[in-house]
């Protein structure tokens, strides 16, 4: 049961700090490009992580499908529910076939669409989109968002906020069905001086799952639609 905070926040509010990175900073690019440094076995990947009583991470499932045992449980300030399923990307070290060591955590925005009556403020503001995919295991569609952000006076970086809108769920002629989502974002007060990248998943439907997904965005390009098959 994914009954954990961070898959079934409505709004996620997104700190582009140092956690941005997609690549630790502490990954030279001479050690990891010659085999020979801390991280040349490292590999990252989107996964779900269970959690023990303790709010302990002890195992985890990649969106191919692959699971892995901690060689050591793993704590992080963002758990906050024992016997539960957080989102997160992984970065970790393979030790053994399904036996994995844990190099760095970061927890994974994750978004579930709402009723569009639940919104009493539906801002739009543009972003950039990189990438749009669904995983192997169809139950996420991931999104590589490109955010514009700075810093104040006093050195700190804005904050955005992002939110899923379901519109409407369409029957097509052929009776197959299509959700409409529509992705919400406001910039606040970040200053737009640099662009940083954010993943963002949509944890998608298990019951009264629509056949397809028709995804709107508000880009400095313009409006752009996706359109998956799920």
């Amino acid at each position: 049961m994914r009954n954990a905070r961070s898959v079934h926040e409505v709004v996620v509010r997104l700190l582009p700090l140092l956690l941005l990175a997609f690549l630790p900073c502490s990954c030279t690019k001479d050690s990891y490009e010659q085999g020979d440094g801390q991280y040349s076995q490292l590999t990252a990947d989107f996964a779900e992580l269970t959690v023990n009583s303790r709010k302990q991470g002890v195992s985890f499932v990649t969106d191919e499908g692959v699971r892995y045992i901690l060689q050591q449980s793993v704590s992080a300030s963002w758990i906050k529910t024992a016997d539960s399923v957080y989102r997160a990307t992984i970065y970790y070290n393979k030790v053994q076939e399904q036996t994995a060591e844990v190099v760095r955590l970061m927890s994974m925005p994750t978004l579930i669409p709402r009723d569009a009556s639940l919104y009493k403020r539906q801002p739009q503001d543009p972003l950039g989109i990189e990438s749009c995919w669904v995983t192997p295991n169809g139950k996420y569609l991931n999104m590589g968002l490109l955010l514009k952000n700075g810093r104040n006076d006093e050195g700190a970086e804005g904050t955005h906020a992002l939110s899923l809108v379901c519109d409407e769920v369409h029957l097509n002629d052929d009776h197959t069905r299509t959700a409409y989502y529509r992705l919400l974002h406001e910039q606040g007060e970040a200053p737009e001086y640099y662009t940083n990248r954010r993943y963002v998943s949509i944890l998608l439907p298990d019951k009264n799952r629509p056949d397809s997904v028709r995804l709107t965005i508000q880009t400095y390009d313009g409006l752009v639609v996706r359109k998956f098959k799920i």
